[in-house]
């Protein structure tokens, strides 16, 4: 457990700076349309999955990992760090910009979405344990 709260506070925390610090930039949501520099926001999840997932694999479960086990850790890591990211996304439309949270939310899902097809894929690439079926 130790190992997802690590690498989900390392996305929690990049993700809620990405959230206060993009606007500073000059680059505001607008409804209904995401510029290009907000896609690279999803190098954040996938960045913490990456290593989180590998270094479970590597550092618990001895080099020996299943599937559904790099899923469940991609899974807590992802749920540590949407925690933080939300808390932080929160804040920052209840106190810094007041704009309809109904656009926000939509985008948080959408990463939300992205982060679970992310866990899908790490979980897949660091699978040493692959069962057969004869």
């Amino acid at each position: 457990m130790k190992n997802a709260i690590t690498f989900g506070l390392f996305i929690g925390i990049l993700s809620g700076l990405w959230i206060f610090i993009i606007p500073k930039f000059g680059l505001t949501p607008q409804s209904g349309f995401m510029s290009p520099v907000e896609y690279c926001a999803g190098l954040i999840p996938l960045i913490g999955l990456y290593f989180g997932v590998r270094s479970y694999r590597n550092n618990d479960c001895k080099g020996k990992m299943g599937f559904l086990e790099g899923l469940i850790q991609g899974f807590k890591i992802l749920l540590i760090g949407g925690v933080v990211a939300v808390a932080a996304a929160i804040v920052y439309v209840d106190e810094i910009n007041r704009q309809d949270i109904t656009d926000f939310s939509g985008r948080m899902f959408g990463a939300l979405l992205v982060g679970l097809l992310l866990a899908l894929g790490v979980a897949a690439l660091f699978t040493t344990k692959h069962n057969k079926v004869d």
